[in-house]
């Protein structure tokens, strides 16, 4: 026996007290380092998830026409593309394009400055005319937005794309509807958003061997836009090598390689909801701009 351990009764109760407070107090420190871990750990949860907004946020707020970058087209582009896509506006129930110079072979798109355009909800789309979901969201809106941009509460600035090529047998369909719709903006840029309908209306299912030009010209007549010199233009694919270096560099500018159609903006803001519920389309771009639904 040694001296530190108790011997008498008294020595036992004052040992046995002093080992219980012992336990108490390392109980004690124990429950506040776990209380301290876990509201550290909250605090890691709270930034992680912090950062995925910031992050979605931020992701969906890009600027939505951000091209800087030249293109490598060997013809100059459409006219009243200037941006590599179009911009439509209106007053008085009216609608009609901005025009704008071609973007000259080889030369940089300009993106349109909407911090100019304050008194309007902005709507960008870049879109596939083979792109089924592209319908969806066009077939569901496009009047709607029509009505907006006609009242003067909106713009639309379309820019086309032609990355489904592989979804029409060899064909390129997507290439020779977006030449087409080129052919407008470049000889007839009011009429583009009737076309945009049309050929969304006629577009062929995917995996099919597309629309030949002798039928786009047709849909383009039946829409208003039958002039010569669109139809050569379409049999001709006068804008080809532009159709190819447009789509390629909005690809590598604006989606980083990771390209989703249909993608639309309304002032900077991403809209992700339905592409078939026009209330929640109308919604989405009331929030970006009181008033525009009304």
């Amino acid at each position: 026996m040694t001296n530190s351990e108790p011997t008498s009764r008294d020595e036992k109760r004052n040992h046995a007290r002093a080992q219980a407070a012992a336990f108490r107090e390392h109980a004690q420190k124990r429950k506040r380092r776990n209380r301290l871990l876990i509201q550290v750990g909250v605090v890691v949860v709270v930034l992680a998830v912090a950062g995925v907004i910031i992050g979605v946020v931020t992701t969906n707020n890009h600027s939505a026409a951000a091209i800087t970058a030249k293109s490598t087209a060997s013809v100059d582009g459409p006219k009243n593309m200037g941006s590599d896509g179009i911009l439509m506006t209106g007053k008085d129930g009216k609608i009609t394009a901005v025009r704008t110079p071609a973007v000259k072979a080889k030369g940089t798109p300009v993106a349109t400055d909407e911090s100019k355009m304050t008194s309007t909800a902005n709507i960008v789309e870049f879109i596939d005319y083979q792109c089924p979901y592209c319908n969806e969201f066009e077939t569901t809106n496009l009047d709607q937005i029509d009505k907006w941009v006609a009242a003067g509460k909106a713009t639309v600035e379309i820019h086309p794309l032609a990355f489904l090529d592989a979804s029409s047998q060899g064909t390129r369909y997507s290439s020779r509807a977006e030449n087409a719709a080129a052919c407008v903006a470049n000889f007839d840029p009011d009429a583009f958003l009737t076309v945009t309908k049309a050929l969304y209306a006629n577009q062929p299912p995917e995996s099919s061997p597309g629309l030949p030009n002798s039928k786009l010209v047709s849909i383009l007549a039946g829409a208003g836009a039958g002039s010569a010199s669109i139809a050569g233009c379409v049999n001709g694919e006068s804008f080809k090598s532009w159709v190819s270096a447009s789509t390629a560099l909005t690809i590598s500018s604006v989606f980083s390689g990771n390209v989703s159609t249909p993608t639309v903006f309304v002032n900077g803001a991403q809209y992700t909801g339905s592409l078939t519920d026009a209330s929640v389309f109308a919604a989405f771009v009331d929030k970006q701009k009181p008033g525009t639904t009304n």
